[in-house]
């Protein structure tokens, strides 16, 4: 079959909702986003992809990004944190391949988006970048040479459990506590800001008040976490390029001032660091799940 004519569905599994498309030609087309419904666990979210592969039909092989920690090699979950409740363990390829007898990727969302951003994205022009991303929590991903580092056990880049604040470090209560998702996730400005206006409830609608002092100020507490964690990053990598990704990072006041702030604390031979929003919004974990699906398609082919 021709390269081009290759069909891969692509998922991409979130806390909130679920991302999906068909995948030719290097572009996503039949674009859907269903309601994930994480709270009623891990079988039920499993059986809605399936659902939702369906709907592509024919493909010739599939691409799965997804939230939690994954055994690349073994196409499992390794670990889902409450947001996906009895997630951990789903051998997510396996149940895939069964039932539509094609081949499977399957890889962490950010580690996806980071792939997508570095073929077809930010880092095009860049082989070393770390990528972050900033949602219901916080997620890492490091390219080095083009290629995504997973480190010994497919973790690597778990850049929401860099220990910024200890003092507040209670993992017998909370094995996230002093964590760097704590502070710098979207979740955490929302939470934040509700504390003093409870009738605001997501990022959208923070910024839309921007003007009002107080959220100002709430959101500019927010930008100084998320800046901490960067600096410690950018000292230990030394990257030539950050890839900030998540919806709150298309607002320009956010990145604007990380900018700023990040050069500010920043040794001064490391402020060459250029630091951009995600190019490819919504479909850049979906991007690099394709791609990671379309080698696993021409490696079981040249094995035939």
């Amino acid at each position: 079959m021709d390269n081009k004519a290759i069909k891969i569905a692509v998922v991409d599994i979130g806390g909130t909702c679920i991302k999906s498309g068909l995948w030719q030609n290097h572009e996503i087309g039949q674009l859907q986003e269903t309601d994930t419904e994480a709270s009623r666990g891990g079988d039920y979210v499993i059986h809605k992809v399936l659902r939702i592969l369906e709907s592509y039909q024919p493909f010739q092989a599939v691409g799965i990004s997804t939230a939690g920690q994954v055994d690349v090699k073994n196409g499992r979950i390794l670990y889902a944190n409450g947001n996906l409740p009895g997630f951990t363990g789903m051998p997510v390829r396996e149940i895939i391949e069964s039932a539509f007898h094609v081949p499977v990727a399957l890889d962490n969302d950010v580690n996806c988006a980071a792939a997508g951003e570095a073929f077809y994205g930010a880092g095009r022009e860049h082989e070393n970048f770390l990528c972050l991303t900033y949602g219901t929590g916080v997620g890492g991903a490091i390219v080095l040479d083009r290629e995504v580092h997973t480190g010994a056990n497919y973790s690597a880049a778990e850049f929401g459990g860099i220990l910024v604040h200890p003092e507040d470090r209670e993992p017998s209560k909370d094995m996230l506590s002093g964590f760097y998702e704590r502070y710098a996730s979207t979740t955490a400005l929302v939470q934040s800001v509700r504390c003093h206006f409870p009738e605001i409830h997501n990022g959208r609608e923070i910024f839309a008040r921007l003007e009002d002092a107080q959220i100002r100020n709430l959101v500019d507490a927010w930008i100084r976490e998320i800046v901490l964690g960067l600096v410690s990053l950018v000292h230990i990598f030394n990257p030539s390029l950050i890839v900030l990704g998540g919806g709150i990072m298309e607002q320009t006041y956010v990145i604007d001032k990380v900018r700023k702030q990040l050069m500010e604390q920043l040794i001064p031979s490391f402020r060459n660091v250029e630091v951009v929003p995600a190019a490819l919004g919504n479909v850049a974990g979906m991007l690099g799940a394709a791609k990671a699906a379309q080698k696993a398609y021409l490696a079981r082919k040249d094995n035939i």
